[in-house]
């Protein structure tokens, strides 16, 4: 397939032998091994072959180099999750003849016996990379392959320059030269990493400056010398995904046809066009959810954009201009890269809208010193909360949680595949005045609802309050808070007389005006100590043996449930 060239890539070709070898040796080299990697964030095995590829790239310094390929059913993003997937990845995952994920290539050769399916194929499941990778190694290469890069930031360009220097002679007349360009240190979703929405994606293949297969080298034998230089435009991003120019990594290579790979190299872009010694840019300050706490944790992002690297850097921050803290972050930045930081918290006075300012110490530019957002104070509501579940496809991935402002689980529910599809489930749960944070979850990161079913979350208070409208679609899972004032809502009075005493007890404790009810204890862990249910008008409860600490009490009745603290002392 032939490829137009483009605004957004450039190729400037030069003769063969137009200058001199500068980059590869002229001595006979072993190979180089490139593993290209087949991946998905939706594949739970993809993190383990992505930590065997590292390691074995650790293991191998200069010469193993990562292609993270995102591609296949896996790769389809779900929800909100990010679509890392690129117009070259499917066909290079094609011709592997993988049969499933993850997989991976060394060099696009088969190696018998190791091969995915029934021989003949080039794919591999992650065990066998190692043992493919040390083939490659030990053997030699008629073509020495080089690269470098420079990227100015100025003109937002990177020019590569490769060669290839062939020692011996190619068996095929004509062979390609591939330039890949990558990504590093993207957080996205990833089922299987344990990491949320925080899993650090790298060597993540965005773009092939040569296309598909790559362009000719048509004199390929011993002695001769092929050379290029590429003039790459970086977009602002791929598929919505912003590019990083400080995370940018170039892996090049030599292919006799489409299929095996000689040998290849990898580089780091060299970083010109900054014009300050020490420039700390603060990029962000991340948004905060409406909240009922009276302390944050700002998150902020700060990036490199001085020619030095960055140590340290002395941080200063207030909410709604009140007290300023002051954090001294230490670590390390090159020119370009960015790190997201979480500052200590910070307590403040809530407002209705409240605003977060940053700033950074002084440097040689200090129009980028100073960021600030603002948040909104939670929604206040009735005590009594009512939450309306209807179920996708796949309710046993589903699970949503109440809890106070002390991290006590107060109300929780998960779900199984026997809880039906697209049924609806109501609640009705008393609070009392506090802060309270509702979260949903799904274990395979698409919500529930859109491609399997259009099951949603509502939760709103007995005054028809919205806190969370009808919505399925939240990815891994989100959470809401809301200031609850403990007062119940019109028809919902069944429990509103329930006393506890004394409180704090050490021996007994008294539960009276919830006759015919059901009381569940729980620890500060959430562990069951006591149930009892159809309890009488004044019902008292053995507590001489719990440990010394808060409880909760968790009162149901009718389909009207609350839940109140008391303390054991000892």
């Amino acid at each position: 397939m032939k490829k137009k060239i483009t605004l957004g890539v450039l190729l400037s070709f030069f003769g063969f032998c137009a200058f001199a070898q500068t980059i590869v040796s002229t001595n006979p080299e072993n190979r180089k091994v490139i593993l290209e990697e087949f991946t998905g964030v939706n594949c739970t095995f993809c993190p383990d072959g992505h930590a065997i590829a590292q390691a074995l790239q650790d293991n191998n310094p200069e010469n193993v180099f990562l292609v993270n390929i995102h591609s296949g059913g896996y790769a389809v993003p779900n929800g909100n999750q990010p679509d890392f997937r690129t117009q070259w990845g499917e066909a290079i995952d094609d011709q592997s003849g993988l049969i499933g994920y993850p997989a991976g290539t060394i060099n696009r050769q088969n190696f018998p016996g190791l091969e995915q399916g029934d021989g003949g194929t080039t794919a591999m499941s992650r065990g066998q990379w190692a043992a493919a990778a040390s083939t490659v190694l030990n053997q030699g290469s008629y073509v020495n392959v080089g690269v470098q890069a420079v990227l100015n930031v100025q003109t937002n360009t990177m020019v590569i320059d490769v060669e290839a220097y062939y020692t011996d002679n190619s068996p095929e007349a004509t062979n390609k030269f591939n330039v890949a360009i990558l990504q590093n240190n993207t957080l996205g979703a990833q089922i299987g990493g344990n990491m949320g929405d925080n899993y650090n994606h790298m060597h993540r293949l965005i773009d092939m400056v040569t296309g598909q297969w790559g362009v000719d080298i048509t004199n390929t034998t011993a002695g001769s010398l092929y050379n290029n230089q590429f003039t790459y435009t970086i977009p602002t991003d791929n598929n919505g995904i912003a590019i990083e120019v400080g995370d940018l990594e170039v892996v090049v290579f030599v292919t006799e046809t489409t299929q095996l790979i000689t040998s290849g190299s990898g580089v780091y872009p060299t970083i010109t066009g900054l014009d300050n010694a020490n420039d700390v840019n603060l990029r962000s300050v991340a948004d905060i959810e409406a909240t009922c706490a009276t302390s944050v944790s700002p998150s902020i992002n700060i990036q490199n954009l001085g020619q030095n690297e960055i140590t340290s850097v002395e941080i200063t921050y207030d909410v709604n201009g009140g007290t300023p803290q002051t954090y001294t972050w230490s670590g390390s930045l090159t020119s370009l890269q960015s790190t997201d930081i979480e500052l200590p918290e910070i307590d403040f006075t809530s407002q209705a809208t409240n605003t977060i300012n940053v700033s950074v110490a002084n440097d040689d530019l200090n129009d980028n010193n100073q960021s600030s957002t603002s948040f909104d104070g939670a929604l206040e509501t009735a005590g009594t909360i009512d939450l309306t579940v209807t179920t996708d496809n796949y309710p046993e991935e589903f699970s949503w949680e109440f809890r106070d402002s002390a991290g006590t689980v107060l109300e929780s529910e998960s779900y199984n595949a026997n809880s039906g599809d697209g049924i609806t489930f109501e609640y009705t749960f008393n609070f009392d005045d506090d802060c309270i944070t509702f979260s949903a979850f799904d274990s395979y990161g698409d919500g529930i609802c859109c491609a399997y079913g259009e099951g949603g979350i509502e939760l709103k208070d007995a005054n028809g309050v919205v806190v969370y409208p009808f919505n399925g679609d939240y990815g891994s899972g989100f959470s809401v808070q809301f200031d609850s004032d403990g007062v119940l809502g019109l028809g919902d009075n069944s429990l509103a007389t329930v006393n506890l005493y004394p409180n704090p007890t050490s021996d007994v404790l008294t539960i009276s005006k919830a006759e015919n009810a059901t009381i569940e204890i729980y620890n500060i862990l959430g562990q069951v100590m006591t149930i009892k249910t159809n309890i009488s008008k004044q019902e008292t409860i053995d507590v001489s043996g719990y440990a010394a600490g808060a409880y909760m009490a968790k009162i149901s009745n009718e389909g009207v449930t609350t839940t109140k603290k008391f303390v054991v002392m000892k």
